[in-house]
C-alpha cells in the first residue's frame, strides 16, 4: 500500500507544475473550493511565476500520460472544473514524443512470441502518431495488406497504476470534506476514469469496441469503421485496416478535393446521433485527429479506446429531452428529469421547467455561429446545483462528445443549426420507438420475457433490485484510509505534515536553483 506521504509529495509535484501554468488560480478563487484545498494550492504555488492566462491543457500534458487522460475526463465535467477550463481541456492533445522503434519491435515480438517478420512484410519505423498510452505505425502484412499497428508504450501500465492510486487517495479526501465536494462525487469520477483507462490498456477490448461499432453502423451510408485483423491483435498490439483520407479538420484540403462541406457536417451529426440514440453505443473520442474523409466522402473513424454506452431507458429519456428542447416543451423535459430521478422529488417540476426555459429559449432557431448546443449544455449544468441534481457520469461523456461533434460540424459549416439537423432524426426515432405500434410490440416482448423469468424475479426483485433512476449503478469504490482517521488511531499525521513541508521546501529550492526547469 502506498504511504500517504508518497501521495502528498506526488500531489505537491503535480501542483507546482499546475502552478507554473497558472492552473491553480481558478481553484483558489472558486467559492466552492474547500479551505483545506486552498491551503494546499498556496503551498504548491509558493515561489512560482504564474502566467496571466492559465494553460490547463499544457499543464496536464507536462505532468504526463495519466494526467493527459485525466484532463480528457475532466473536460466532461464543467460542473467541477468550470466552463472555461473544460473548454480548454477539450483541446488537450494526446501527443507525446515517440518511443524508439527498437523498444516497439521488442514489445510486438514479446506479445506474440514470434519474430516481427513472420507477421509483417514491412513496418515503417517512423510512427504516424504517438499518444500517451500507445503509438501507431503503418505496415504491410505478409499477405500484402496495408494496415495500422497500434502498440502500447513499454511500462505504461505500471506508470498509470501508480498515478491513479494517488488520484483515488486525493478524491477520497476531497469527498470526505462534504458540501459541494461531496455532491460532485470526485471518487466516482476517478472510478469511471480508472475503468476507461483499463479499457484502453487492453487493446483487445478496443478492437472489440471497433468491431461492435462497425457492426452497428453497417447499414449507415457514409460512415466507416476499419476492420480489425484479429490474427495480429492481442492485449498490447492492435492491427486494423489502414485509413486513406483527409483529416476532417483540414477544411481547405477537403474543399479542394471537391467535398460538399455542409453535407459532411450533417452526416457527422447524424452518425453520432445514430450511435448514441439508436444503438446506445457511441464513439466518445470524436476529436479532429480521429476522423478522416475518404475520397468518396465517407467519414472514417479511428481510435476506439473511449466508448460511451447508454441503456435503452436512458436513451428514451435523452431523445425526449432533446426533442422537448427542440420544440420548446420544457414542461415535458422537466418531467423526464424527475421520472429519471435526476432531480430530487422535493423540488417543483414547474420551477425546474421555468429554469430550463431560461436556458433553452434563447438558443432556439439560431445558427450555431451565434448560440450553440455546447452553450446550452453549459447552461443546464449551471442550474443543476440549484436543484440538487447529482452528476450523471454516463451523460457527461455524451455531453463532451456532443460538444466535440458540434465543434467539428461548425468548422465544416459555420451556418449549421444543430437543432434543425438533429430534430427530424430524434422525432423519427421517437415515432418509431415510442409510437403505438412500437409500444405494443415492445410490451408484448417485455411481457413474454418477464413471464419466462417470473419465478426468479419474484425471489430477487425486492431485496436485490429496488427501483432505480436513470443513472447506472455506481461501481464499488476502493477503501481509502483518510489522514485524519489515521491520526485518531495514532498513525503519525505529524510525520506526513513534516514530509509535505520538507518536500515542498526541497522542491522550491530545486526550482530556485534551476533543477526542475
Amino acid at each position: 500500500m502506498t504511504r500517504p506521504s508518497t501521495h502528498l509529495l506526488r500531489l505537491l509535484r503535480w501542483g507546482r507544475i499546475l502552478a507554473r501554468h497558472g492552473a491553480l488560480r481558478g481553484i483558489e478563487r472558486d467559492i466552492n473550493t474547500p479551505p483545506q484545498v486552498r491551503r494546499l494550492c498556496r503551498i504548491a504555488r509558493f515561489g512560482t511565476m504564474q502566467p496571466k492566462v492559465p494553460d490547463y491543457a499544457g499543464a496536464f500534458q507536462a505532468i504526463g500520460p495519466a494526467a493527459i487522460k485525466l484532463g480528457q475526463a475532466l473536460a466532461t465535467r464543467p460542473d467541477i472544473v468550470g466552463e472555461d477550463v473544460a473548454r480548454n481541456l477539450l483541446s488537450l492533445q494526446d501527443d507525446l514524443p515517440p518511443v524508439d522503434f527498437v523498444l516497439i519491435r521488442r514489445e510486438i515480438e514479446a506479445s506474440f512470441g514470434k519474430p516481427l517478420e513472420s507477421l509483417f512484410r514491412s513496418v515503417n519505423e517512423m510512427p504516424v502518431g504517438a499518444a500517451s498510452i500507445a503509438q501507431v505505425h503503418k505496415a504491410v502484412t505478409t499477405e500484402g495488406r496495408t494496415v495500422a499497428i497500434k502498440v502500447q508504450r513499454p511500462g505504461i501500465r505500471d506508470k498509470l497504476a501508480r498515478d491513479i492510486d494517488t488520484y483515488e487517495w486525493a478524491a477520497a479526501h476531497l469527498e470526505a470534506l462534504g458540501g459541494e465536494a461531496a455532491r460532485l462525487r470526485p471518487r466516482l469520477v476517478i472510478a469511471n476514469f480508472k475503468r476507461w483507462t483499463a479499457r484502453e490498456l487492453d487493446l483487445r477490448r478496443e478492437a472489440a469496441s471497433a468491431s461492435e461499432l462497425a457492426e452497428a453502423m453497417q447499414g449507415h451510408a457514409g460512415y466507416r469503421v476499419p476492420a480489425i485483423d484479429w490474427d495480429r491483435t492481442n492485449g498490447r498490439v492492435m492491427t486494423l485496416d489502414w485509413v486513406e483520407g483527409t483529416k476532417i479538420s483540414e477544411i481547405e484540403a477537403l474543399r479542394a478535393a471537391g467535398h460538399d462541406l455542409p453535407r459532411l457536417a450533417g452526416r457527422l451529426v447524424i452518425a453520432f446521433l445514430t450511435q448514441a440514440i439508436s444503438h446506445g453505443n457511441f464513439h466518445a473520442d470524436m476529436h479532429q485527429g480521429n476522423l478522416f474523409v475518404e475520397a468518396d466522402g465517407t467519414i472514417a473513424a479511428i481510435d476506439f479506446g473511449i466508448m460511451g454506452r447508454i441503456d435503452r431507458r436512458a436513451r428514451v429519456w435523452l431523445a425526449e429531452i432533446l426533442y422537448g428542447l427542440t420544440t420548446g416543451n420544457y414542461r415535458r423535459v422537466a418531467e423526464i428529469h424527475f421520472e429519471a430521478q435526476y432531480v430530487p422529488s422535493y423540488h417543483s417540476v414547474d420551477e425546474f421547467a421555468t429554469a430550463l426555459r431560461a436556458v433553452g429559449e434563447p438558443m432556439r432557431g439560431k445558427p450555431v455561429s451565434e448560440l450553440s448546443v455546447g452553450q446550452m449544455l453549459d447552461g443546464l449544468f449551471a442550474i443543476t446545483r440549484d436543484f440538487d441534481m447529482q452528476t450523471q457520469p454516463h451523460l457527461l461523456l455524451l455531453q463532451k462528445t456532443m460538444v466535440m461533434v458540434e465543434g467539428l460540424a461548425t468548422q465544416l459549416d459555420p451556418s449549421i443549426n444543430m437543432w434543425d439537423v438533429s430534430g427530424p432524426f430524434v422525432k423519427g426515432w421517437i415515432r418509431d420507438e415510442l409510437g403505438p405500434e412500437a409500444a405494443i410490440a415492445e410490451r408484448v416482448r417485455e411481457n413474454a420475457q418477464t413471464l419466462l423469468r417470473l419465478p426468479d424475479l419474484v425471489r430477487r426483485i425486492e431485496d436485490k433490485f429496488p427501483a432505480k433512476g436513470g443513472a447506472p449503478e455506481a461501481p464499488p469504490l476502493p477503501e481509502v484510509e483518510l489522514i485524519w482517521d489515521r491520526r485518531r488511531t495514532g498513525g503519525g499525521w505529524l510525520g506526513y505534515a513534516a514530509a509535505l513541508a520538507a518536500g515542498g521546501a526541497a522542491m522550491w529550492g530545486a526550482q530556485a536553483l534551476g533543477w526542475l526547469g
